[in-house]
């Protein structure tokens, strides 16, 4: 290890303060800028989250009836989306490294699941987003993002005969900056020269001194991960204003990666035993056991004892284990599983990531099209019933559910479609955003003990039959007139 010598003295310099987009809102400063100056309103902004085992994020993301963007609804008080200064009706831009302006509600929910224990998100200002949509139109691209291949790096270092391969330069508390040994175990694990240390095995070291800094990697023993920006990564996110946050990393000679299995069921099954148990430190997870040899499982590559991280590319993390066999059901006879066995388990527990963070594209890439064992959606009018009302008949379709979502009306007694997913169950059946609800499994919805109700006949065995009431051009309209979104409290998903 060796220090810079040459430092400043600051003290005699008149205080300035400088954005620093980690801290956000904990920032005191910057509380006062949001209170008297737009200056941090006029631009999107960047909120670090991160939440415990089990938690959650701390805030309710809602689709916007009849507009584009996916609006923060709700922000719950003293959670890690409230520190970091994440406020009701921010457009959500961003996720990690993945621009979701123009993308649908169910991918923006998917992608901030799949992001684990940490989630950078890029708001915008809801009346900011507003303006700025009127005047360059919908198709404006309003996130500001990284160059490609421009990322933070987690690279793991094994130790050999000459160490780790790299000096720390520092002032007396970080940051830290790289000085690599050509050819070293530091240059061979892809450290780019020059690189800034931000996290050591999932620890930040922003505020280590050196002595805390030399110790962490001492008790690290002969293998190290670090989290490291190179010079145009960290010059960049200074211009952004984008803090150079773990979740955009892309991974380097990594001990340990997720993999990605595609099982086609056979006359035996799928061959495997899901189970929900403990992990040697106490965490409830879904773990695959009882692989039968020579069936799709075992030939997809699964192993006895690997964790299922996700169905379908929908993270499981925070499902019962029902709720899982139920994803894994709805799939029909074609599934893919993403896993990560007990070594891989550990590694991403430790540096704090999801592994769905780490999936090769190739990997990730959807299986091909699944003919479906449900029976198709019906739509059927004439019925008896209200005059020009309608039945629809809804199944599961593979990988959706019934691919829409119920809201109700604040200013009345009417549950409507609030969302309809494309290629869906409903979608299918001709349902329409904005729908009326006058039955759900025949029994009348529209009073107080609805959501009760509603919650146990979802979960009843298929189909699902829907009453509508009768369509017109006039209430079509009505319900995506320009402000009404306002008259309406969408359903909305907790983060």
């Amino acid at each position: 290890m060796e220090a810079a010598a040459d430092l400043r003295d600051t003290a005699s310099l008149p205080l300035k303060f400088k954005f620093n987009p980690k801290l956000g809102i904990d920032n005191p400063v910057l509380s006062l800028a949001e209170d008297t100056g737009p200056w941090n309103l006029e631009r999107p902004r960047f909120c670090l989250l991160s939440k415990e085992e089990g938690g959650s994020f701390g805030f309710h993301l809602k689709q916007r009836l009849g507009k584009a963007g996916h609006e923060v609804c709700r922000v719950e008080p003293g959670t890690s989306a409230h520190h970091q200064g994440l406020q009701k009706g921010d457009q959500i831009l961003a996720v990690n490294n993945n621009v979701v302006e123009h993308e649908d509600y169910v991918v923006v929910v998917r992608h901030i699941r799949a992001s684990g224990p940490r989630v950078l998100l890029t708001v915008l200002a809801r009346n900011v987003y507003d303006v700025t949509q009127a005047q360059r139109g919908n198709d404006a691209h309003l996130c500001p993002v990284l160059d490609s291949g421009v990322r933070p790096r987690l690279c793991h270092v094994v130790k050999d005969e000459g160490g780790f391969g790299f000096s720390v330069t520092h002032g007396a508390q970080g940051p830290f900056w790289l000085v690599l040994s050509a050819g070293g175990a530091a240059d061979r694990a892809g450290v780019p020269p020059g690189a800034r240390l931000l996290e050591v095995n999932g620890v930040s070291v922003e505020k280590f001194t050196h002595n805390q800094l030399s110790k962490k990697l001492w008790q690290s023993g002969k293998q190290v991960t670090l989290l490291v920006a190179g010079p145009e990564v960290e010059e960049q996110c200074r211009q952004l204003g984008m803090p150079l946050a773990a979740p955009l990393a892309e991974g380097w000679a990594l001990p340990a990666k997720p993999r990605c299995l595609h099982l086609e069921k056979g006359p035996k099954g799928f061959g495997f035993l899901l189970r929900e148990e403990k992990d040697t430190d106490g965490r409830l997870g879904q773990f695959l056991w009882e692989v039968d040899p020579g069936l799709p499982a075992e030939k997809a590559g699964m192993r006895a004892g690997d964790r299922l991280v996700a169905v379908a590319g929908e993270s499981v993390e925070a499902l019962r284990h029902e709720e899982t066999v139920s994803r894994i059901r709805e799939q029909g006879s074609r599934v893919t599983l993403i896993v990560v066995d007990a070594e891989a388990d550990r590694f991403f527990r430790m540096v704090r990531l999801s592994p769905l963070l780490f999936l090769e594209s190739t990997e990730a890439a959807a299986p091909p099209p699944v003919e479906t064992e449900n029976r198709p959606a019906e739509h059927r009018a004439g019925f008896p019933g209200p005059p020009g009302s309608s039945q629809c008949f809804l199944y599961p379709g593979p990988g959706g559910a019934y691919g829409f979502r119920l809201s109700c009306m604040t200013t009345g007694p009417h549950l409507f479609i609030s969302q309809v997913t494309p290629g869906g169950s409903a979608a299918r059946a001709g349902l329409q955003m904005g729908d009326t609800v006058l039955e759900v499994n025949g029994y009348p919805v529209g009073g107080d003990s609805d959501p009760e109700r509603l919650r146990q006949l979802v979960e009843a065995e298929p189909p699902l039959c829907l009453t509508l009431a009768a369509r017109s051009q006039e209430g079509l309209k009505a319900w995506t007139a320009p402000g009404s979104g306002e008259d309406w409290a969408l359903a909305s998903d907790l983060l």
